[in-house]
Protein backbone atom coordinates (compact mmCIF):
# COMPACT_ATOMS: atom_id res chain seq x y z
CA UNK A 1 0.00 0.00 0.00
CA UNK A 2 1.31 3.44 -0.96
CA UNK A 3 2.10 5.41 2.18
CA UNK A 4 0.64 8.87 2.53
CA UNK A 5 2.60 11.97 1.60
CA UNK A 6 2.48 14.28 4.60
CA UNK A 7 3.28 17.98 4.48
CA UNK A 8 4.83 19.18 7.73
CA UNK A 9 5.02 22.96 7.97
CA UNK A 10 7.71 24.19 10.33
CA UNK A 11 9.43 20.81 9.95
CA UNK A 12 12.85 22.19 10.95
CA UNK A 13 11.75 23.51 14.32
CA UNK A 14 11.62 21.79 17.69
CA UNK A 15 8.35 19.86 17.41
CA UNK A 16 8.49 19.66 13.61
CA UNK A 17 11.88 17.95 13.50
CA UNK A 18 10.86 15.36 16.09
CA UNK A 19 7.63 14.65 14.21
CA UNK A 20 9.42 14.42 10.85
CA UNK A 21 11.85 11.89 12.27
CA UNK A 22 9.00 9.73 13.59
CA UNK A 23 7.05 9.93 10.32
CA UNK A 24 10.10 8.86 8.31
CA UNK A 25 10.77 6.03 10.77
CA UNK A 26 7.17 4.86 10.20
CA UNK A 27 7.66 4.83 6.42
CA UNK A 28 5.66 7.91 5.48
CA UNK A 29 6.81 10.23 2.73
CA UNK A 30 7.39 13.68 4.21
CA UNK A 31 7.56 17.03 2.49
CA UNK A 32 8.78 19.76 4.83
CA UNK A 33 8.48 23.50 4.43
CA UNK A 34 10.15 26.02 6.71
CA UNK A 35 11.36 29.57 6.19
CA UNK A 36 14.32 29.14 8.60
CA UNK A 37 13.61 32.56 10.13
CA UNK A 38 15.85 34.24 12.67
CA UNK A 39 13.54 34.06 15.72
CA UNK A 40 16.42 31.98 17.01
CA UNK A 41 19.64 30.94 15.26
CA UNK A 42 18.67 29.25 11.95
CA UNK A 43 21.76 27.03 12.29
CA UNK A 44 19.86 25.15 15.00
CA UNK A 45 17.16 24.29 12.49
CA UNK A 46 19.71 23.31 9.85
CA UNK A 47 21.23 20.92 12.38
CA UNK A 48 17.76 19.53 13.19
CA UNK A 49 17.13 18.50 9.57
CA UNK A 50 20.62 17.40 8.54
CA UNK A 51 19.89 13.68 8.83
CA UNK A 52 16.59 13.92 6.92
CA UNK A 53 18.27 15.24 3.79
CA UNK A 54 19.77 11.80 3.11
CA UNK A 55 16.38 10.05 3.30
CA UNK A 56 14.77 9.22 -0.05
CA UNK A 57 11.30 9.68 1.48
CA UNK A 58 11.99 13.30 2.44
CA UNK A 59 11.85 16.54 0.47
CA UNK A 60 12.54 19.99 1.88
CA UNK A 61 11.45 23.40 0.63
CA UNK A 62 12.53 26.75 2.05
CA UNK A 63 9.18 28.53 1.90
CA UNK A 64 7.27 31.18 3.81
CA UNK A 65 3.62 30.34 4.47
CA UNK A 66 2.65 34.01 4.10
CA UNK A 67 3.73 33.95 0.42
CA UNK A 68 0.54 32.60 -1.18
CA UNK A 69 1.88 32.49 -4.74
CA UNK A 70 4.97 30.48 -3.78
CA UNK A 71 2.78 28.12 -1.77
CA UNK A 72 0.41 27.59 -4.68
CA UNK A 73 3.31 26.65 -6.98
CA UNK A 74 4.56 24.27 -4.31
CA UNK A 75 1.17 22.53 -4.04
CA UNK A 76 1.02 22.28 -7.81
CA UNK A 77 4.35 20.43 -7.85
CA UNK A 78 3.65 18.07 -4.93
CA UNK A 79 0.82 15.60 -4.37
CA UNK A 80 0.00 16.05 -0.69
CA UNK A 81 -2.39 13.72 1.17
CA UNK A 82 -2.38 15.35 4.59
CA UNK A 83 -1.13 18.58 6.20
CA UNK A 84 0.31 18.89 9.70
CA UNK A 85 0.57 22.64 10.26
CA UNK A 86 3.15 23.43 12.93
CA UNK A 87 4.72 26.57 11.41
CA UNK A 88 4.03 29.69 13.45
CA UNK A 89 5.58 32.79 14.87
CA UNK A 90 6.19 31.56 18.42
CA UNK A 91 6.44 33.17 21.85
CA UNK A 92 3.86 35.08 23.87
CA UNK A 93 6.18 37.87 25.06
CA UNK A 94 7.68 38.87 21.68
CA UNK A 95 4.17 39.01 20.23
CA UNK A 96 3.52 42.15 22.29
CA UNK A 97 6.40 43.89 20.50
CA UNK A 98 5.30 42.92 16.99
CA UNK A 99 1.62 41.89 16.88
CA UNK A 100 1.25 42.57 13.14
CA UNK A 101 3.92 39.99 12.29
CA UNK A 102 2.15 37.39 14.47
CA UNK A 103 -1.17 38.13 12.74
CA UNK A 104 0.43 37.82 9.31
CA UNK A 105 2.16 34.49 9.99
CA UNK A 106 -0.25 32.76 12.36
CA UNK A 107 -3.56 33.89 10.87
CA UNK A 108 -2.91 34.72 7.23
CA UNK A 109 -0.35 31.90 6.85
CA UNK A 110 -2.84 29.38 8.23
CA UNK A 111 -5.59 30.72 5.96
CA UNK A 112 -3.29 30.36 2.93
CA UNK A 113 -2.73 26.68 3.77
CA UNK A 114 -6.41 25.99 4.40
CA UNK A 115 -7.39 27.64 1.11
CA UNK A 116 -4.84 25.52 -0.76
CA UNK A 117 -6.00 22.38 1.06
CA UNK A 118 -9.49 23.18 -0.27
CA UNK A 119 -8.30 23.94 -3.79
CA UNK A 120 -6.09 20.85 -4.05
CA UNK A 121 -8.66 18.60 -2.35
CA UNK A 122 -6.48 17.63 0.60
CA UNK A 123 -8.89 15.90 2.91
CA UNK A 124 -7.08 15.95 6.27
CA UNK A 125 -5.50 18.80 8.24
CA UNK A 126 -3.91 18.72 11.72
CA UNK A 127 -3.38 22.14 13.27
CA UNK A 128 -0.98 22.85 16.15
CA UNK A 129 -2.67 25.27 18.52
CA UNK A 130 -1.62 26.26 22.01
CA UNK A 131 -2.73 26.19 25.64
CA UNK A 132 -2.31 29.98 25.51
CA UNK A 133 -5.79 30.23 23.93
CA UNK A 134 -7.25 29.50 27.38
CA UNK A 135 -5.88 32.78 28.73
CA UNK A 136 -6.50 33.56 32.40
CA UNK A 137 -8.90 30.69 32.96
CA UNK A 138 -10.35 30.34 36.46
CA UNK A 139 -11.74 26.83 36.01
CA UNK A 140 -9.18 24.03 36.21
CA UNK A 141 -8.21 21.83 34.56
CA UNK A 142 -8.71 23.50 31.15
CA UNK A 143 -11.06 21.53 28.93
CA UNK A 144 -11.80 21.87 25.24
CA UNK A 145 -15.40 22.99 25.74
CA UNK A 146 -14.41 25.92 27.98
CA UNK A 147 -15.29 29.37 26.67
CA UNK A 148 -11.98 30.89 25.54
CA UNK A 149 -12.37 34.63 25.06
CA UNK A 150 -9.76 36.04 27.45
CA UNK A 151 -6.39 35.61 25.73
CA UNK A 152 -3.68 37.82 27.26
CA UNK A 153 -1.20 38.07 24.35
CA UNK A 154 -1.35 38.77 20.62
CA UNK A 155 0.19 35.31 20.07
CA UNK A 156 -2.68 33.63 21.93
CA UNK A 157 -5.26 35.67 20.01
CA UNK A 158 -3.74 34.62 16.67
CA UNK A 159 -3.88 30.95 17.65
CA UNK A 160 -7.54 31.30 18.63
CA UNK A 161 -8.35 33.05 15.36
CA UNK A 162 -6.57 30.27 13.42
CA UNK A 163 -8.67 27.67 15.27
CA UNK A 164 -11.79 29.52 14.08
CA UNK A 165 -10.50 29.38 10.50
CA UNK A 166 -9.96 25.63 10.88
CA UNK A 167 -13.58 25.21 11.99
CA UNK A 168 -14.81 27.29 9.04
CA UNK A 169 -12.96 25.18 6.46
CA UNK A 170 -14.03 21.94 8.16
CA UNK A 171 -17.69 22.96 8.08
CA UNK A 172 -17.79 24.62 4.66
CA UNK A 173 -15.33 22.48 2.70
CA UNK A 174 -15.42 19.09 4.42
CA UNK A 175 -11.74 19.04 5.38
CA UNK A 176 -11.23 16.56 8.23
CA UNK A 177 -9.75 18.73 10.95
CA UNK A 178 -8.01 18.07 14.26
CA UNK A 179 -6.85 21.03 16.33
CA UNK A 180 -4.31 20.02 18.97
CA UNK A 181 -3.71 22.40 21.87
CA UNK A 182 -0.14 21.83 23.09
CA UNK A 183 0.80 22.57 26.71
CA UNK A 184 4.41 23.84 27.28
CA UNK A 185 6.37 21.36 25.21
CA UNK A 186 9.98 20.68 26.27
CA UNK A 187 12.76 18.18 25.58
CA UNK A 188 15.89 17.65 23.46
CA UNK A 189 16.27 20.28 20.70
CA UNK A 190 13.85 22.46 22.68
CA UNK A 191 13.42 26.13 21.85
CA UNK A 192 16.14 28.33 23.36
CA UNK A 193 13.63 31.04 24.36
CA UNK A 194 11.74 28.78 26.78
CA UNK A 195 12.31 28.41 30.53
CA UNK A 196 13.62 24.80 30.54
CA UNK A 197 16.37 25.79 28.09
CA UNK A 198 17.16 29.23 29.54
CA UNK A 199 17.30 28.06 33.17
CA UNK A 200 19.34 24.95 32.37
CA UNK A 201 21.84 26.96 30.32
CA UNK A 202 22.31 29.65 32.94
CA UNK A 203 22.48 27.33 35.94
CA UNK A 204 25.08 25.08 34.31
CA UNK A 205 27.17 28.22 33.68
CA UNK A 206 26.64 29.42 37.28
CA UNK A 207 24.79 32.48 35.99
CA UNK A 208 21.74 33.99 37.72
CA UNK A 209 18.27 33.23 36.35
CA UNK A 210 15.42 35.71 36.03
CA UNK A 211 12.17 34.66 37.63
CA UNK A 212 9.11 36.64 36.64
CA UNK A 213 6.83 36.91 39.67
CA UNK A 214 7.10 35.11 43.00
CA UNK A 215 7.47 31.66 41.45
CA UNK A 216 3.92 30.56 42.20
CA UNK A 217 2.85 30.45 38.54
CA UNK A 218 2.51 26.91 37.18
CA UNK A 219 2.88 25.16 33.84
CA UNK A 220 1.74 21.81 32.52
CA UNK A 221 5.11 20.77 31.02
CA UNK A 222 4.68 18.11 28.31
CA UNK A 223 7.57 16.02 26.99
CA UNK A 224 8.26 16.11 23.26
CA UNK A 225 7.96 12.34 22.75
CA UNK A 226 4.47 12.40 24.26
CA UNK A 227 3.46 15.28 21.98
CA UNK A 228 4.75 13.45 18.90
CA UNK A 229 2.77 10.33 19.88
CA UNK A 230 -0.34 12.49 20.15
CA UNK A 231 0.21 14.03 16.71
CA UNK A 232 0.79 10.57 15.22
CA UNK A 233 -2.49 9.34 16.68
CA UNK A 234 -4.28 12.40 15.26
CA UNK A 235 -2.78 11.65 11.84
CA UNK A 236 -3.91 8.04 12.00
CA UNK A 237 -7.44 8.81 13.25
CA UNK A 238 -9.08 11.71 11.39
CA UNK A 239 -12.20 13.52 12.63
CA UNK A 240 -14.70 15.86 11.00
CA UNK A 241 -13.65 18.53 13.52
CA UNK A 242 -12.22 18.14 16.99
CA UNK A 243 -10.17 20.27 19.40
CA UNK A 244 -8.01 18.10 21.67
CA UNK A 245 -5.66 19.04 24.51
CA UNK A 246 -2.22 17.41 24.62
CA UNK A 247 -0.79 18.12 28.05
CA UNK A 248 0.84 16.35 30.95
CA UNK A 249 -2.13 16.89 33.30
CA UNK A 250 0.43 17.57 36.09
CA UNK A 251 1.10 21.31 36.51
CA UNK A 252 4.28 22.28 38.36
CA UNK A 253 4.93 25.57 40.17
CA UNK A 254 7.87 27.58 38.88
CA UNK A 255 9.65 27.44 42.27
CA UNK A 256 9.30 23.65 42.29
CA UNK A 257 10.61 23.52 38.72
CA UNK A 258 13.67 25.56 39.76
CA UNK A 259 14.21 23.28 42.79
CA UNK A 260 14.10 20.24 40.48
CA UNK A 261 16.70 21.83 38.21
CA UNK A 262 18.91 22.49 41.22
CA UNK A 263 18.75 18.80 42.05
CA UNK A 264 19.33 17.59 38.47
CA UNK A 265 22.16 20.00 37.61
CA UNK A 266 23.83 20.02 41.03
CA UNK A 267 23.94 23.82 40.79
CA UNK A 268 22.39 26.42 43.07
CA UNK A 269 19.87 28.78 41.51
CA UNK A 270 20.72 32.45 41.93
CA UNK A 271 17.45 34.25 41.28
CA UNK A 272 16.82 37.76 40.00
CA UNK A 273 13.16 38.60 40.55
CA UNK A 274 11.19 40.67 38.06
CA UNK A 275 7.46 41.48 37.99
CA UNK A 276 5.26 38.93 36.26
CA UNK A 277 5.15 39.61 32.51
CA UNK A 278 1.75 40.80 31.23
CA UNK A 279 1.80 38.18 28.43
CA UNK A 280 2.24 35.31 30.91
CA UNK A 281 -0.78 33.54 32.33
CA UNK A 282 -0.86 32.44 35.96
CA UNK A 283 -1.20 28.73 35.16
CA UNK A 284 -1.86 26.08 32.54
CA UNK A 285 -3.47 22.76 33.35
CA UNK A 286 -4.74 20.33 30.72
CA UNK A 287 -7.81 18.18 31.06
CA UNK A 288 -6.78 15.23 28.88
CA UNK A 289 -9.90 13.08 29.18
CA UNK A 290 -10.83 13.85 25.56
CA UNK A 291 -7.38 12.81 24.29
CA UNK A 292 -7.70 9.55 26.23
CA UNK A 293 -11.16 8.88 24.85
CA UNK A 294 -10.72 9.91 21.20
CA UNK A 295 -7.03 9.21 20.58
CA UNK A 296 -6.27 6.59 23.24
CA UNK A 297 -3.45 8.94 24.24
CA UNK A 298 -1.98 9.90 27.55
CA UNK A 299 1.47 11.20 28.54
CA UNK A 300 4.08 8.70 29.68
CA UNK A 301 6.97 10.96 30.75
CA UNK A 302 7.05 12.73 34.10
CA UNK A 303 8.82 16.08 34.35
CA UNK A 304 11.90 14.87 36.23
CA UNK A 305 12.53 12.05 33.72
CA UNK A 306 12.01 14.41 30.79
CA UNK A 307 14.29 17.10 32.22
CA UNK A 308 17.03 14.51 32.81
CA UNK A 309 16.81 13.68 29.10
CA UNK A 310 16.87 17.35 28.19
CA UNK A 311 19.87 18.14 30.40
CA UNK A 312 21.82 15.16 28.99
CA UNK A 313 21.06 16.39 25.47
CA UNK A 314 21.99 19.96 26.40
CA UNK A 315 25.37 18.95 27.80
CA UNK A 316 26.16 16.87 24.71
CA UNK A 317 25.08 19.55 22.27
CA UNK A 318 26.77 22.54 23.86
Amino acid sequence: MKRKVILVTGHAGFIGSHLTKELLNKGYQVVGIDNFNDYYDPKRKEKNVKDFLRNKNFKQYKLDITHAGDLRRFFGENKIDLIVHLAARAGVRPSIENPKLYEKVNIKGTENLLELAKDFQIKQFVYASSSSVYGEQEKIPFSEDDIVDKQVSPYAKTKKKAEELCLKYAEEDGIQMTVLRFFTVYGPRGRPDMAPYIFTSKMLKNEPITRFGKGDSSRDYTYIDDIVKGIMKAIEKPFKFEIINLGNNQPVDLNDFIAMLTKLTGKDARIIEEPRHPADVKRTYADISKAKKLLDWEPETDLETGMKEFIDWFKNSA
